[in-house]
Parts: structure tokens; sequence; C-alpha cells
């Protein structure tokens, strides 16, 4: 694995991902799956995807936390799916030009983790 692989997922940045960019390998996926500990590892329509359902009291919280992993998401130049709905909020992340898992969406799942707990502790 490249550069910044002994620190935190949250302290690293997004790389720019090409059509040839490689995707995680299953130990790429062992190391790093323990750092997003509520995040799923899923295939959805033959793409893998991590995938994770956050719980809020009301929507407005949930709301709030959209607009900030859009904030996340336009500041990386990585852009995950996300459905807001009355007191809860689903997220999936997977590099769509590789059509499948790369590492930023793993650093992108544990920043998301972190807005979750600066915003809701």
């Amino acid at each position: 694995m490249g550069t910044g692989t002994h620190q935190p997922l949250t302290s690293q940045r997004c790389e720019a991902c090409r059509r040839d960019s490689p995707r995680v390998t299953a130990d790429e996926v062992s190391a790093l799956k323990p750092q997003i500990p509520g995040w799923e590892l899923l295939e959805r329509d033959g793409v893998d995807r991590l995938e994770r359902e956050y719980k809020f009291r009301d929507f407005a919280s949930a709301l709030a936390f959209t607009n900030r992993i859009g904030e996340l998401a336009e500041g990386e130049g990585h852009h995950p799916r996300v459905v807001t709905e009355w007191g809860k909020v689903g997220v999936a992340w997977w590099t769509h030009k590789i059509r499948g898992l790369h590492r930023n969406d793993f650093i992108m799942a544990a920043k998301t983790d972190e807005i979750a707990d600066q915003l809701y502790p």
C-alpha cells in the first residue's frame, strides 16, 4: 500500500482515481475494515460497496449530518450515495470509475464516522 499506510484513515486524503486504478485486495480489506467497524461490505449490482446506516433523533439532525457529508465529499472530490429519511441516514461509498472499492472508500467511511461522532457524540 502507498504512503500514509500507518496513519489513521481520518488523517489521510483521497487520491485521484482513474479507470485503471487498482481495487483493494482481500489483504487490504482485512487490514482496513477493522478501522471502520460499523460498516458493512456488501455487493450491489455486481459492485462491492461499504454501507452504513446512522440513527438520529429527528429529521433536522439527519439533514445536518447529510449536509456535512456533502461538504466532505465536495472537499475530497469523492461522492457517496446518501439516503436521508426521518431519523436515519444511509451512506454507501464505492469508487464509480473502478466499479468497486478503493482505499479512498475506507478513508471516506472513517471520515463519515468522525463527522457523526463530532455532531452527535
